[in-house]
This record gives structure tokens, sequence and C-alpha cells, in this order.
């Protein structure tokens, strides 16, 4: 298990990997602004996708990160 330090170095890098640093800043300046309740967003997140969408998604944009 890491610890609570680690998982925020590595989501704050796997942001910036994403977005770039300043997009990465952009979302972290939006979601502290905003009331944000994760477990309601993740619930409705994918409502319109079934499991397999969202795995072969997942599959094609790990195969496209990997190229």
């Amino acid at each position: 298990m890491i610890t609570d330090t680690e998982i925020k170095l590595k989501g704050l890098e796997a942001l910036i990997s994403a977005l770039g640093e300043v997009q990465a800043e952009r979302f972290i300046s939006l979601i502290m602004r905003e009331p944000f309740d994760y477990t309601a967003w993740q619930r409705t997140l994918w409502s319109d996708k079934t499991v397999k969408e969202i795995s072969d998604l997942a599959m094609l944009s790990r195969q496209q990160n990997d190229s």
C-alpha cells in the first residue's frame, strides 16, 4: 500500500501527463472551487455504457498510449 503523499504525487503526475501543467492546474482549481461529490459523479459517469464498452475503451486507450 502506498502513502497518501505518494497517491497525491502520482495523481498530480497523471494529470500533468494527460493535460499538461496549465490544464492540470485548471482542473484542480475547478475541483476545489465547486462542491464535488466524487461518488455521485462516478454513479453517473458511464451510465450510458456497458462494462464491456468501458473495458474496450480502456484497452484502446492503453494501446494508443503504448504506441
